[in-house]
């Protein structure tokens, strides 16, 4: 752990879903979801502390466990926190970029982080939280946030379901401002926990294919040089140091022959190209299709909307054409 977190460990931060209230006015931030219990922990829960929970558990039983196996319904709260601007700054160049007034789109995931991983390495989580898998993720910006705002983050897990390649969850995060409540950003993420499917269990087979159609004209826009210790750098910054990111002798447990990029960082670095192009009020959704193995050349390619409020994006690999990433960002 490096002395920036084990600093942002110690003095409040900030993160991701939950979306404004229907109409008019400015959306606030919700409360307390039902059937959730609401915690308010007396500081942001350590990540450090974390990890050596999840570490004792180990790789844990593959499939759920706990009672009944379900989500433990607790919400956690945590109001007053503030933005690190050398963490910021260290996490915008991370992603290809300069630091700026206002937080990335995506940097709020980090803020929720801590209180993720509390709560999936907390007694009852039915499921081991080291080698899950982030296979998708929906983020929603309704303002651009200042970097010296004081935020209030709200974090919780739902719907644990079959999936065709193992059992998934959803984690959910709001961001509101910490003065007014309004709703600033929320988003949603979807994990995975791989293993070998149970015949005629729910959600076993393999999913209908997709609607047929022509694919949009994506034009190349970047290529990049993924090094070998991408995973690291953006684990000391964002503090997910999941062993499938960090080597591949640590990865191999989890089935991975090398170490794989954050689905995350990989998406931060999309939105960091794409910069001025993004609307204030935007909503960027991605499919994470198949893990970027470190090191490896990825190439970024766009298709913009002739009206200017979408621009759908894929990243592949430079070499085999394998698509990493899917996704799309539309304008409020």
């Amino acid at each position: 752990m490096s002395a920036a977190d084990r600093s942002e460990a110690r003095k409040p931060e900030a993160a991701e879903p939950g979306a404004g209230k229907p109409g008019g006015g400015k959306p606030e931030a919700a409360g307390p979801e039902a059937g959730y219990a609401s915690r308010r922990p007396a500081r942001p829960p350590g990540v450090l502390r974390s990890y050596l929970r999840a570490a004792r558990r180990g790789r844990g039983p593959s499939r759920p466990q706990g009672p009944s196996g379900t989500l433990p319904p607790v919400e956690l709260v945590l109001p007053g926190l503030t933005v690190d601007r050398r963490r910021l700054a260290r996490y915008v160049r991370l992603c290809g970029g300069e630091p700026g007034e206002f937080l990335p789109p995506a940097y709020p995931h980090l803020l929720a982080f801590p209180a993720a991983l509390a709560l999936m390495t907390a007694p009852g989580f039915p499921l081991p939280a080291l080698g899950l898998v982030h296979i998708a993720n929906t983020l929603t910006r309704l303002r651009p946030i200042r970097a010296d705002e004081r935020l209030t983050v709200r974090v919780r897990t739902a719907d644990l379901r079959p999936h065709p390649r193992g059992t998934a969850f959803d984690l959910l995060a709001e961001v509101s401002g910490d003065t007014d409540g309004d709703l600033l950003w929320h988003s949603a993420g979807t994990y995975l926990r791989r293993h070998p499917a149970e015949p005629g269990r729910p959600g076993a087979a393999t999913p209908p294919p997709r609607p047929g159609g022509v694919a949009p004209p994506f034009a190349e826009a970047a290529r990049w040089q993924l090094a070998a210790g991408a995973g690291r750098r953006y684990a000391s910054v964002s503090g997910d140091r999941n062993p499938i990111h960090l080597h591949p002798w640590t990865a191999r447990p989890f089935g991975f022959r090398r170490a794989v990029a954050h689905g995350m960082w990989t998406k931060a670095r999309v939105l960091e190209a794409l910069g001025p192009e993004l609307p204030a009020a935007v909503r960027v959704e991605v499919a994470f299709r198949a893990p970027v193995p470190l090191p490896s050349e990825v190439r970024l390619a766009l298709d913009r909307a002739p009206d200017g409020r979408s621009t759908a994006f894929t990243l592949t690999g430079a070499a085999d054409g394998r698509t990493h990433l899917r996704g799309r960002a539309e304008a409020l």
